[in-house]
């Protein structure tokens, strides 16, 4: 029970605090769980890619692993894993797309452009990379403009 209004808004902090602190390691476990299950599911896909697996299946499954080293921030790892993407189905457009947008944000803007166009060649109608693509066309052209 509150005494005081500071009492109260002590109280109400602590709780804050303590839910907040709660709310986070739940996601982190969450996070957690989440990294681990992927990571176990390419395992197994690379391990028996050899008998029956899908080209589409060990793409998407080389795309995803790309998309958790993306959000981590390890680009070059991403990169990585979008290339085996790419090389397992060279018909999926996505990872094409996801490694552009790597280059892209490290100012490699002729790699960008050419992943973004061979995306485009795959699939005329990926919007995200129009888009994408028109982008890096101004932005390589401003970094012409500047001299560098």
């Amino acid at each position: 029970m509150c005494t005081s209004p500071s009492t109260c808004q002590n109280r109400l902090s602590d709780f804050l605090t303590q839910h907040s602190l709660l709310g986070l390691i739940f996601l982190s476990f969450i996070f957690t769980l989440y990294f681990y299950f992927s990571y176990m599911y390419i395992f197994f896909l690379l391990r028996f890619r050899n008998s029956n697996c899908e080209a589409g299946k060990l793409a998407a499954a080389y795309n995803n692993r790309g998309q958790i080293k993306y959000f981590r921030v390890d680009f070059y790892e991403a990169i990585e894993d979008y290339t085996s993407a790419i090389q397992a189905d060279s018909q999926f457009e996505v990872p094409f797309y996801n490694r552009g947008l790597i280059h892209y944000r490290l100012g490699f803007f002729d790699d960008a452009k050419s992943d973004f166009q061979t995306a485009l060649n795959l699939n005329p109608h990926f919007e995200d990379a129009k888009v994408s693509l028109q982008q890096t066309l101004l932005d390589q052209q401003q970094k012409i403009n500047r001299g560098y």
